[in-house]
């Protein structure tokens, strides 16, 4: 039975294949009773082009190949030329597709072949789908591989398995494979039967894959199935049968008969259907339908499907897929889906739950139905009972809502009459009724998903509206009456108050919008819930004691603000019978230029606000530019936008002025306001222009806030009645209650209240403890001011229950009429003295600005009016007789008595030797020291500087500076002879006595330092001109001596028409063809001229390329074949065409000598034909030669002598003209011999010869490895000239080789220098040797000098010890504030608790203390001139950076105004055009028309009677329009009119807007130039303070002696301010005894007073409520009727407007018509 299997997939299929066209079964009747299976064929029929080999030989052309089996046959080798495809005209093609077997009687006679000597070539066959593979048979031309491997794969060659090894020697070929025999059906073995040298030819390989020798139990198992299942199949060729001669012999000769060479080759085969299929078809029908063609797509039966039927068919799963075995099919089972599935799948659950049964799934059941076989109907679904199964209506929706009905409105799925079910019936919830169950019962509400469905309603009788339903059954909400609210209408609507039987149910609460927290009041009472210090019912009133503020209560005083010392206060004297036109003590007087800076920090809600700027005008023009500019230390938290660079003008006729756009300010942060006034006006040339700034408010934006942002009522109220107005000016006007409730409600939103705004009133300087409730302002007492009345007016002083004394300062000795607020002080000029400044100290000078004579105790006599100090005395000068005169030293401040000694260098002040400026004593050690003059040196100025010569201690001797051109270094004392002034060490590149010349190699002017070097060119420069590197040029000029041809002042470049630069003997003439040519010029590296069409070569005398012949006659296009060119350009001359090695003739199209074959398949000959061409061509050339010896001796003369010499040498010559007239390797054997004698001896000679050679290789060799050496020691020289090598491969050749052989002589001198300076007795080597011994002798004489030295210095250094002992330091510590004993300030040898000397401290006298002090003052002051330093950097930084902003704003300025000045210019061309049309229309008047039409026409406009009431308006514009609209030819005119009036309106604006915009950059240009010359100012305050800090330290040292003057000056300082305490102490008793007497007798009327106002204030209080309360109703009732009002007048307007425009319209139509003729 196996057998029979077996034979039924493999070999007995061939037979019953073959057969079945013939018997001609039904292939389905077979398939019907089981298992089925395609026919076997050749796998390769019809698959030629999937069958691929690594290597064919003649694919690339033809290649030659000989056979083994042919050698005793007269053609031994054939040709093999693959590029086409084999045919009648291509018979040596061997394609890969010859091996498919044809069955063709001459099937011997087509073969493939593999390329000569290749040994590994794969063969593989690429199938298209799965195969069943059975066996394979191949038959070889050739041996048959020694090695060779059969593999298969089954995934479309991604993996690869072995099916076989073939060896002739397995174990070296294969080693570790087995060499068998077989055990399995699948084992891998080494097969060594069909690998044998014999047969040479038609010997196979045969390959199966079921052995027949192996009985197979289960032929469709799966390891059976996958051994012959196949997608590709390769075999691999790894080794050749050769017959040894390649061993020892490597030509390609002996490969042409060592290859692959395959007859044809059979695969077995049927395609794969795991027994479903008895045919297959094509899987593409572009793969062609060849006849015997095994096809790789199954047919498909049993209802499967795929390639290889694979798999069940779609909707075929209800049973496993299988294939089929024996006579049980395995067909797939159709899926049961009650038709509402068309997809299903297989699910080996279900299968084995239904016991395999079935085991398909319906996926996507359709209908609303669901189960495994969509039989039943989904959740919320039922089944109609009347309908079948398969119906696709089967389900309907249950109709149940889901919030009524139980289990979520699921109905009953299905009729059961026994379990009361009915398909579709819904089952309801207690409190629900209705067919769906959707319905409440009566008396219930809100259908849901709870347990009972509906609850009851629960409604307030109150708050219900009587009568019907209750309450909304879907939502179970009341019906409330209008004012109330809530699901059961229990509670008043937010807002209102007091629920009752009224018809509306409750009243509005109406709580004041900033007084109450909001706008809810209490339910029961109406009363609203009021901010801190706010009562009433609707929280409108204050307490007592507190006030709201004012819209301009955030006031900043500009004299309070931070300013520069430009800005001045200027405090005002309150007016006397009118309130002041300003706040505070006055203004701040800013000019031009300067700035000034308000601290904010008390804003009281995050919002914008309007910043408002106070001022009075003093100047008459207007101030066109004031920039506010606000400076945050954090962004804004709000969501307000802001803009903090703002600019406004200051008009002279207003007080105040307001920013464009309002600022953002957030609560609780810290700004700064930065007001500047840049520029005051273009029109004026007032040269210190300056403004009065009175204050800074920060005033709310109203409509920013919530009180009017949802109320445009409010808003037009608060507008209406110019409520803001009130607030901007300081003079204020009688506020109206409208305004003032506004004002209230503001300042109670911003301050959520009062915010503890009570009162506050000074008790001294105001009259009653009570304020004014709008704004707070206190009553306040004569000459006091302030809101709560806590200081005195500016110009008194001295705050008292009467009010302010005044200061009344004396004019000239005080600064201004205002004093101290508590003492009354004066501020006095400096040097007057009192109170009120009216007078000065004695010993002062220059009142009202009094001050101390200050000369240093040198004169007690100054000028009275300057402070200058006159007759000082002991050789002091200065305006306080600080310093010593010239040419004296010491410390004028130290007093008189001879403290300036007259300096002596060398011989004092006065002498004819005096070469000092001044001179100074060192403090330490009392040595003088002589400030000498330019040119002097030495402690006396008795030597020439450096730099300087001559001879001072000779009388008269000066020292004068060295002549050298500026050519040497001044600082060294040897580069001029300090006796003659010779130069001797001149800089710059220069020489001469006076360094007057430039050195060689250098030019230019030396007395100006400009020595440059000569930067010549060496390859142009003549050879005289440079020697060892160094060239040298005019010393004037630069100019170098160039080559010829070669110009510029570096001899760099060629001269005009010439070239060859590089070549290093100058350039040379381009001789371009005056005719052929464009030009005399060419290119400067090539020397190429540029030829005209037409012509060619280097100068154009020649043809143009690929041209030959004489230009001057005719040019030949070069006629060469392009197969065997080397180039395409040929000869000029002779038209010959130059050919490729192998390939000769005039056009190259002919093998050339020593080459056999037809062109252009030209071969080499045999290796002998080179070597009798040597011996040949030697003896062409030695007859040759002979020959025209003989010739010259026939011309001569003398032949006879020679004539038997001259005959045998013609014979001999004969004989050779023969030999060389035929090829001697087809002479005859006995003629070869012949010439092999005379080539054994040429070869004997050549054996000489080489031996010669090989002496001289031996020679070379040597030679080589010292070149090696030297080759070595050039490398880096190479590397440093590979710069110029790159240079020189862009240039030209032959300069490029010139250039590399001087820079190879250039190393090999640099080597011989090198060499030198290593070895031998001159080199640097051995004179550094000698340097260092001679250094190594200098050190150690100096070492035993510098011993004695040290010896001698510590003897006398013992010597000074002693001394120094023995000195009596008592005087010493006198003077420098030592006291006996080491006390607090110590002394010397004392030391503090540390261990470390004590001398001096703070309180301390003497010299170091001083001197300490002196430090630190001076290191303070050198800390703030670094600190100035660093600002004027910074300064000078902003200053580069403001003027490159001043260049870009002037820059756009200028683009402006040009700008501008166009539109202007248009606007006046428009404008002329219309004065131009203009009149046009009055010459029509006036001209062309009749007066009597005019005038009727007029006569009949005037007697219009306009209508009044609306309707009559609208009735008369309709007749109006109907009687517009049949007129013609206006509307033309009128919109011409209209644009060109439009027209001119948008230029006029655009011209405003460009003129604005010129503006505002010449006003920024404006201020980056004040900025500018600020930062000028700024820059000079800093030198002038650097200079001053310089002054004061070089006067520190002076003030160390002036200690007494300064103790006498403090005690006179201090006597006059004991003096002053007395006087002001006695003016305070004064002052407080009056206070207090006053203040006595005031207090009981005060008291007694209050009492009375109390009683009168509640009766007026109950009063005014009440009074107020009627007020505010009137208020409303007037608001009312205000807006009614306004809207009739909006009205009116509107009628108002469209009668005008009728009016209008119709005069214009007058206007036309009354010029129509």
């Amino acid at each position: 039975l196996i057998t029979s299997h077996l034979f039924q997939l493999t070999s007995v299929v061939l037979c019953t294949g073959w057969r079945a066209g013939a018997q001609g079964p039904d292939l389905g009747d077979v398939c019907a009773r089981g298992s089925c299976y395609p026919a076997t064929g050749d796998l390769l029929i019809g698959r030629a082009h999937r069958l691929t080999a690594s290597s064919t030989c003649g694919l690339s052309g033809p290649e030659r190949f000989c056979i083994v089996s042919h050698l005793q046959e007269t053609q031994k080798c054939f040709e093999c030329d693959s590029r086409e495809n084999y045919n009648k005209n291509h018979l040596n093609s061997h394609n890969i597709e010859n091996v498919v077997t044809t069955f063709t009687p001459d099937r011997l006679v087509t073969w493939w072949q593999s390329e000569n000597g290749v040994e590994n070539v794969t063969i593989q066959l690429d199938l298209e789908a799965e195969f069943h593979f059975t066996h394979l048979i191949m038959t070889f031309k050739t041996f048959r591989p020694a090695a060779m491997v059969i593999e298969r794969s089954m995934d479309n060659g991604n993996t690869w398995e072995v099916y076989r090894y073939f060896a002739y020697d397995c174990a070296t070929s294969f080693p570790g494979v087995s060499r068998g025999p077989l055990t399995k059906v699948d084992d891998i073995i080494c097969d060594g039967r069909y690998s044998d040298i014999e047969p040479s030819t038609q010997g196979e390989v045969i390959f199966r894959v079921l052995d027949p020798a192996f009985e197979i139990a289960d032929p469709y198992s799966t390891r059976i199935q996958n051994l012959l299942k196949i997608t590709n199949l390769r075999v691999r060729m790894e080794r050749l049968h050769t017959m040894g001669d390649n061993l020892l012999d490597s030509r390609e000769q002996l490969k042409e008969k060592y290859y692959y060479a395959l007859y044809d080759m059979v695969v077995r085969g049927n395609c794969f259907c795991y027994g479903h299929a008895s045919k297959c078809a094509p899987t593409d029908w572009s793969e062609g339908d060849a006849e015997g063609m095994v096809h790789g797509k199954c047919v498909c039966n049993h209802f499967t499907t795929g390639l290889n039927c694979e798999k069940c068919q779609d909707f075929y799963q209800d049973l496993p897929w299988r294939p089929a075995r024996g006579r049980n099919t395995n067909a797939c089972k159709r899926c049961e889906c009650n038709q509402h599935a068309s997809t299903c799948h297989f699910d080996m659950a279900m299968y084995l739950a239904s016991r395999n049964i079935s085991g398909g799934v319906c996926d996507d059941c359709q209908h609303n139905t669901m189960g495994q076989h969509c039989e039943l109907c989904k959740p919320f679904y039922y089944q109609h009972p009347e309908r079948d199964i398969r119906d696709p209506e089967i389900c309907e929706q249950c109709d149940c809502d889901p919030r009524g009905s139980l289990h979520g409105g699921v109905c009953d799925a299905v009729t059961d009459v026994p379990k009361g079910q009915i398909a579709g019936q819904c089952h309801c919830k207690p409190n629900v009724e209705g067919e769906r169950c959707s319905e409440c019962r009566q008396g219930y509400y809100g259908l849901s998903q709870s347990e009972q469905g509906c609850q009851q309603c629960t409604c307030s009788p109150l708050g219900t509206i009587p009568g019907g339903r209750p309450c909304d059954t879907e939502t179970g909400n009341c019906f409330c009456k209008r004012f109330v609210t809530g699901r059961n209408c229990e509670q008043c609507l937010p807002q209102h108050w007091g629920l009752s039987n009224d018809m509306d149910g409750c009243r509005p609460c109406d709580c004041d919008k900033g007084g109450a927290i909001d706008n809810n009041c209490s339910a029961l009472t109406g009363h609203c819930v009021c901010k801190e210090h706010i009562f009433g019912r609707r929280c409108d009133q204050v307490e007592s004691g507190f006030y709201f503020i004012s819209l301009d209560h955030y006031t900043y005083e500009a004299e309070e603000a931070r300013f520069g010392p430009g800005v001045t206060v200027v405090p005002r004297t309150p007016p006397v019978n009118r309130e002041p036109t300003w706040t505070g003590i006055g203004f701040a007087k800013v000019p031009e230029g300067e700035k000034m800076e308000f601290s904010i920090d008390n804003t009281p809600k995050s919002m914008e606000y309007e910043l408002l700027i106070r001022y009075e005008p003093q100047l008459p023009d207007e101030w066109e530019q004031l920039l506010v500019e606000v400076k945050r230390s954090r962004p804004l938290e709000g969501q307000c936008s802001t803009t903090d660079y703002q600019s406004v003008s200051l008009r002279p006729g207003s007080r105040y002025v307001s920013l464009p756009w309002p600022v953002c300010f957030d609560r609780g942060q810290n700004y700064t306001v930065e007001l500047s006034l840049p520029h005051y006006s273009s029109h004026s040339n007032h040269q210190s222009p300056y403004m009065y700034i009175d204050s800074m408010v920060l005033m709310p934006r109203v409509n920013s806030l919530d009180l009017f942002s949802g109320s445009q009522f409010d808003l037009d109220m608060f507008e209406r009645y110019r409520c803001l107005e009130h607030s901007r000016s300081v003079v204020k006007a009688r506020t109206t209650d409208i305004c003032r409730d506004y004002v209230f409600s503001l300042s109670a939103v911003l301050h959520q209240g009062t915010m503890g705004n009570n009162c506050v009133c000074d008790p001294t300087g105001s009259y009653s403890s009570i304020c004014d409730p709008d704004g707070g302002q206190c009553q306040c007492r004569t000459n006091v001011m302030g809101r709560s009345c806590n200081s005195c007016s500016p110009g008194y002083f001295l705050l008292g229950p009467s009010g302010c004394k005044s200061c009344e300062c004396d004019p000239q000795g005080a600064e201004h009429p205002f004093c101290h607020e508590s003492t009354g002080q004066c501020t006095c000029v400096p040097g007057a003295y009192g109170r009120q400044c009216a007078h000065c100290l004695p010993s002062h000078w220059g009142f009202p600005h009094c001050q101390p004579c200050q000369c240093n105790g040198h004169t007690e006599l100054c000028h009275p009016h300057t402070g200058e100090c006159q007759g000082c005395k002991g050789h002091t000068t200065g305006h306080n007789c600080e310093r010593c005169e010239r040419g004296y030293f010491g410390d004028a401040l130290l007093g008189t008595g001879g403290q300036c000694r007259p300096c002596l260098c060398p011989e004092g002040p006065g002498s004819r030797r005096q070469f000092a400026e001044g001179c100074f004593q060192d403090l330490r050690s009392q040595k003088i020291s002589c400030v000498c003059s330019p040119g002097y040196r030495g402690s006396r100025c008795d030597e020439c500087a450096p730099g300087f010569y001559g001879n001072p201690n000779v009388p008269g001797g000066r020292c004068q500076p060295c002549q050298c051109n500026g050519n040497i270094d001044t600082l060294d004392p040897e580069a001029c002879d300090s006796r003659t002034g010779t130069c001797r060490k001149c800089l710059y590149h220069t020489q001469g006595t006076a360094c007057q010349y430039c050195k060689r190699g250098y030019y230019g002017d030396a007395r100006l330092q400009s020595c440059r070097r000569c930067m010549c060119n060496e390859i142009g420069t003549a050879s005289h001109g440079c020697l060892d590197g160094e060239c040298v040029c005019d010393g004037a000029t630069g100019q170098c001596p160039c080559r010829p041809g070669v110009v510029g002042q570096n001899c760099d470049q060629c001269a005009s028409e010439m070239w060859n630069f590089e070549s290093g003997d100058g350039c040379q003439f381009c001789q371009c063809h005056p005719v052929h040519s464009y030009g005399s010029s060419c290119n400067l590296l090539s020397g190429q001229c540029s030829c005209k069409p037409g012509f060619g070569g280097r100068t154009c005398d020649e043809c143009r390329e690929l041209f030959w012949g004489n230009p001057e006659i005719k040019c030949h296009a070069c006629d060469c074949d392009p197969r065997g060119i080397a180039s395409e350009q040929c000869n000029k001359m002779t038209g010959d065409c130059v050919c490729v090695e192998g390939v000769a003739g005039r056009r190259c199209d002919t093998c050339g000598r020593g080459y056999t074959g037809e062109f252009p398949n030209c071969e080499p000959c045999h290796q002998c034909f080179s070597s009798w061409n040597i011996v040949v061509s030697e003896l062409t050339n030695h007859t040759q030669y002979l020959l025209q010896l003989v010739d010259n001796i026939k011309v001569s003369g003398v032949t006879a002598p020679y004539k038997v010499t001259i005959d045998s040498l013609e014979k001999s010559v004969s004989e050779l003209t023969t030999i060389l007239e035929h090829d001697p390797i087809s002479e005859p054997l006995t003629h070869t011999k012949l010439l092999l004698q005379d080539a054994t001896y040429s070869l004997n000679h050549t054996d000489f010869t080489l031996e010669a050679v090989s002496e001289n290789h031996n020679r070379t060799k040597i030679k080589l490895d010292s070149v090696k050496d030297d080759a070595q020691k050039l490398d880096q020289t190479i590397k440093d000239l590979q710069e110029q090598v790159e240079l020189v491969k862009n240039s030209d050749i032959r300069g490029a080789t010139d250039s590399i052989t001087k820079y190879y002589q250039h190393s090999i001198m640099a080597e011989v220098k090198a060499n030198r300076s290593t070895d031998g007795p001159g080199s640097t080597v051995q004179q550094s040797a000698g340097l260092r011994q001679t250094t190594e002798d200098i050190l150690k004489h100096s070492k035993e000098n510098f011993e004695k030295r040290l010896e001698q210095n510590a003897q006398k250094m013992n010597e000074f010890a002693s001394q120094l002992e023995a000195l009596n330091l008592s005087k010493l510590k006198t003077f420098i504030g030592d006291t006996e004993g080491c006390g607090p300030c110590g002394g010397i040898g004392c030391q503090s608790e540390d261990r470390q000397s004590h001398c001096g401290g703070e309180g301390c006298g003497g010299v170091l203390t001083t001197a300490k002090d002196a430090l630190t003052k001076t290191k303070d002051f050198d800390r703030e001139i670094t600190q100035g330093l660093e600002e004027v950097h910074k300064l000078n930084k902003m200053v580069t950076e403001a003027r490159i902003r001043a260049d870009i704003a002037r820059n756009s300025a200028h683009d402006v105004i040009l700008k501008a000045i166009q539109s202007k210019e248009r606007v006046e061309l428009n404008n002329q055009e219309l004065r131009e049309l203009i009149q046009q229309i009055r010459d029509f008047l006036t001209n062309g028309t009749n007066p009597n039409t005019i005038d009727a026409l007029a006569n009949e406009v005037l007697k219009i009677r306009l209508p009044v009431s609306s309707s009559e308006l609208k009735s008369l514009t309709s007749d109006i329009r109907e009687s517009v609209s049949g007129l013609t030819r206006v509307e033309d005119v009128l919109s011409q009119s209209a644009d060109h009036i439009a027209r001119a309106q948008n230029l006029l604006r655009s011209a405003k807007e460009a003129s604005e915009h010129a503006t505002d950059i010449k006003n920024q240009a404006d201020q980056v130039k004040e900025a500018l010359e600020e930062s000028e100012r700024a820059q000079s305050a800093v030198s002038n303070v650097t200079q001053q800090t310089k002054t004061v330290i070089e006067s520190t040292n002076a003030q160390l002696t002036s200690v007494s003057v300064l103790d006498y000056r403090i005690q006179r300082k201090g006597h006059n301010v004991i003096v002053f305490a007395l006087n002001v102490m006695c003016v305070a008793h004064c002052s407080g005894c009056e206070v207090m007497e006053t203040r006595s007798g005031g207090v009981l009327d005060a008291h007694r007073r209050a009492e009375d106002l109390q009683q009168e204030a509640k009766a007026l209080l109950g009063h005014a409520i009440n009074s107020l309360e009627r007020l505010r109703e009137l208020e409303r009732s007037y608001a009312v009727n205000q807006k009614i009002l306004e809207e009739k007048s909006q009205d009116l307007e509107v009628l108002e407007n469209e009668a005008q425009e009728l009016l209008q319209e119709i005069s214009q139509k007058v206007s036309v018509y009354s010029t129509c003729a």
